[in-house]
Parts: structure tokens; C-alpha cells; sequence
């Protein structure tokens, strides 16, 4: 497939725009995944037929196969994607110590205008149980980056005397349950449960800043 580009200068600037049927090509690349993560999200990998993710983007599951090898290779295209949009909730200033999970029901914010996004990602949790599962490596690794990325950041409230003295084994428990505590709501959310998901997070976020510095 021929990439054609077409450079735009504006001052010292050139700024290459893809063009043609190597942009279209892209676009719907992009309209695959996100039906795929749809279809995932609400029927998981194992469920998710590659004739459904097909039927609501008009296209045959050859021509999925033809973009993405196979269906194990568009669930990996899927789980990069989740990991570019979720990035964007990320805390974007990284707040030291105790700010860093006063900032957490921000992200709950995100959760709630973004459903399907948080619905991909409790789905394919639950499959990934299976040792078997294509998604097992990319959920337990996404689980450790949490549980060290968070641990670092209680550590730091230690060091910064925002808390008491919590040895690595007790920051490591805390943070475990807190993942727990979080991924709970969440799924209670997405089950129906009348609750504000911000306001949950926030008073559970309090309790345990209460609890860290009283330790």
C-alpha cells in the first residue's frame, strides 16, 4: 500500500500530514480496534467473535485477519490502545507523597465519562485468571507497575514525615488493598450499584490517609 505525504511548511517547520489511502488504511485500523474493544469489553476475548467485531465496522473477519494476523493479534492492538487513552488520565502533575492518592477520585472521573474503557479492562482481568489467556502477561504486569508505582509514593509520604513509620511489608499490603478496594467499586459500579464512584473512592482515600498517619 503506497504512503503519500504532502508537507506542510510554516516557518522552519515542516510538519509531514499522510494522505490518501495509506491514512485511510489507518483510520480504519483505529475504527477495528475501537469496535474491538467494544465488543471485548462487553463479551470478552473469549466471546468476542471476530464475525461481531466485523458486523459493526462492515467488514469480513478475513479482512480483520488481513490487518491484525489474528484475533489473539487484535486483542494485543486493543490492550495498546487501552494503554495510550488511559495514559491520559494519568495524574498529570505525579504529586508527591500523600497529594499523589488525595488525587485518585480524579480518576474515578475518568472512569465514570469512559465506561467501556474501565468495562475492557474488568473483562479481560476476570479472563485473564485463565493461565492459558493471551492478555495474562499484559494484566499481571499492569497489576505490578501499579502495586510498585503506588508503594514508591507511600514510601515517599514516609520519608517526607506525612505519615508514620509503615515497614515495605505493610506499604506493599496497604497499596494491595487499596488496588482491591478500588477495582471493587469499580466492578459494583459497572454492575449497577447506585453509588458516586468519586465520592466512594475519596472517603475510602481519607480513612486510609487517617489510618497511614496514625501509624
Amino acid at each position: 500500500m503506497a504512503q503519500h505525504r504532502e508537507d506542510l511548511v510554516a516557518g522552519d517547520v515542516t510538519t509531514p500530514v499522510t494522505r490518501g489511502p495509506y491514512r485511510k488504511g489507518i483510520e480504519r485500523r483505529e475504527q477495528i480496534i475501537r469496535s474491538a474493544s467494544e465488543v471485548f469489553g462487553e463479551q470478552g476475548y473469549i466471546g468476542g467473535s471476530l464475525r461481531a467485531i466485523g458486523d459493526r465496522v462492515g467488514a469480513s473477519p478475513a479482512t480483520l485477519i488481513q490487518y491484525f494476523g489474528s484475533k489473539e493479534g487484535l486483542l494485543m492492538a486493543v490492550l495498546d490502545d487501552w494503554t495510550v487513552q488511559t495514559a491520559r488520565w494519568a495524574i498529570p502533575t505525579d504529586p508527591p507523597g500523600l497529594e499523589y492518592f488525595r488525587a485518585m477520585p480524579a480518576l474515578m472521573d475518568y472512569h465514570v465519562d469512559h465506561r467501556g474503557t474501565l468495562e475492557l479492562f474488568v473483562t479481560i482481568s476476570a479472563e485473564a485468571t485463565n493461565p492459558n489467556h493471551p492478555a495474562r502477561e499484559f494484566i499481571q504486569r499492569r497489576y505490578a507497575d501499579v502495586v510498585r508505582n503506588w508503594s514508591e509514593k507511600l514510601r515517599e509520604a514516609v520519608a517526607r514525615g506525612e505519615v508514620g513509620v509503615l515497614t515495605d511489608e505493610q506499604i506493599e499490603a496497604e497499596i494491595r488493598i487499596l488496588v482491591a478496594v478500588l477495582d471493587g467499586v469499580e466492578l459494583q459500579w459497572l454492575l449497577g450499584a447506585d453509588i458516586n464512584l468519586p465520592a466512594l473512592v475519596t472517603t475510602y482515600i481519607d480513612q486510609a490517609i487517617t489510618r497511614w498517619t496514625t501509624a
